[in-house]
């Protein structure tokens, strides 16, 4: 799974309709051009391919007075919500997940009901949970993992992410269920995680 199509159809989605340049705003607002592949040529490249596939409707904008090229806004269909929420979930619940698609799942939770992210956080950390009792089976050098030569720090490494992953997932868990934020149904005014039209990026490269 690639981070990039969950980056650009949510940032879409957050607008209602938005062009190349505000998708790419929001995402370097994020920080995504640091932790992701979300790179200009990536994003316009994204936001192309998903309109010829049907997930994002292209809308030609008459030129500017100053000249140039129409600009084209884009809004995500019925077919690319469905994508997009598929993506979402998957993100949050895949335990094995790279950490710029579970960074971009993270961005949007709140696009989902509270119960439901609780559950799909709580299947990642069963799925972590369930990997490192398959390995330990086999992987418990009890003189340390240099008894397996350099080697044995791969597994170390692993081991060692998955414990952090669990234990940190566990924490986001506890905050959600303690109140934190604000989801998708519940009212009220929800963290506003995009820029205006014209906004300055104090973040932008």
């Amino acid at each position: 799974m690639s981070a990039i199509r969950l980056l650009v159809l949510g940032a879409v989605r957050q607008h209602g309709r938005a062009h190349g340049y505000q998708v790419r705003n929001d995402l370097e607002y994020w920080g995504a051009h640091e932790w992701s592949n979300a790179k200009p040529g990536s994003i316009y490249h994204a936001l192309k391919q998903m309109a010829k596939q049907g997930l994002l409707l292209a809308h030609e904008i008459a030129p500017s007075t100053a000249g140039g090229p129409p600009r084209t806004e884009y809004e995500v269909t019925d077919k690319g919500t469905e994508e997009y929420f598929a993506l979402l979930r998957e993100a949050l619940t895949t335990y094995d997940q790279k950490m710029d698609v579970l960074s971009a799942g993270i961005g949007f939770i709140v696009d989902l009901e509270r119960a439901e992210v609780v559950e799909l956080l709580n299947r990642r950390v069963r799925g972590l949970e369930a990997w490192r009792a398959s390995v330990t089976e086999y992987y418990t050098p009890e003189e340390g993992p240099e008894s397996l030569g350099h080697i044995g720090e791969i597994m170390n490494m692993w081991v060692h992410s998955a414990d952090a992953g669990a234990q940190w997932t566990r924490g986001l868990i506890a905050r959600i269920e303690g109140g934190a934020y604000t989801f998708a149904g519940e009212g009220g005014d929800p963290f506003v995680g995009v820029l205006a039209d014209g906004q300055e990026n104090p973040y932008a490269r």
